[in-house]
């Protein structure tokens, strides 16, 4: 129980207090440093047990031949051979104790000429789900729609050269322009809602590493009994 919970529990608090006094005293800046340093360390372990996992579940689909177990063998194959030659650094023009992503090494083509155009593949597909959900928000429902499908509409044209020809009628500068319009919708209402948003998040994210560093909030250990 002590090693399991108790010890955690101490280990949270003592690292977590450190941490937040050296942002305010400096003579704990140091302490604090190297805590973030152990935490990276630490890390570090974290994505062996993730590498290990995304292995182990891929490996028991493949040998149960489950639904899209080609995906898993697809999956399998880029991660062990990507791991094999960043490790390894096969194919690197300088040779080995050099940086596995220096131009011109294999692990830096696969980076750039296999991951990331499957990444933006992706992000593209991606595209279509935010039209769909963008024509489900803006469907003039209530007031509060409505603005947001004005504003959205605004912005569009103002992005685009539509609002320029369509505001040939205005004076530049006076800020009757569309494209004028929408740099105003983004510098004011827009920055106002992100920095809103920001702010709940930082309170969110205060609030939640309080409850941590209190014992209170105890799911990382595993269990919420004791």
């Amino acid at each position: 129980m002590f090693v399991k919970r108790t010890l955690p529990l101490w280990i949270t608090f003592v690292v977590g207090t450190v941490i937040i006094l050296s942002k305010l005293s400096p003579k704990t800046t140091g302490l604090g440093e190297d805590f973030t340093i152990y935490f990276d360390i630490i890390a570090v372990f974290a994505f062996i047990l993730g590498g290990g996992n995304l292995v182990k579940i891929h490996a028991d689909k493949l040998s149960k031949m489950g639904a899209g177990w080609g995906y898993s063998a697809v999956c399998l194959i880029g991660f062990f051979a990507t791991l094999f030659i960043g490790l390894f650094e096969i194919g690197h023009p300088k040779g080995w104790s050099t940086d596995p992503t220096a131009s011109g090494s294999a692990f830096n083509f696969i980076y750039d000429y296999v991951f990331k155009p499957l990444a933006a593949t992706m992000f593209a597909l991606l595209a279509f789900y935010v039209a769909s959900a963008s024509y489900r928000a803006f469907r003039a429902k209530n007031l509060e729609a409505t603005v947001l499908l004005v504003a959205a509409f605004v912005i569009l044209l103002g992005r685009t050269f539509i609002g320029s020809f369509v505001s040939f009628w205005t004076e530049p500068g006076t800020g009757f322009g569309i494209p004028e319009l929408a740099e105003w919708i983004m510098d004011y209402p827009n920055r106002a809602g992100q920095r809103a948003i920001m702010i709940g998040i930082a309170l969110g994210i205060v609030s939640t590493s309080l409850k941590i560093i209190l014992g209170i909030d105890r799911g990382y250990l595993g269990s919420g009994q004791e």
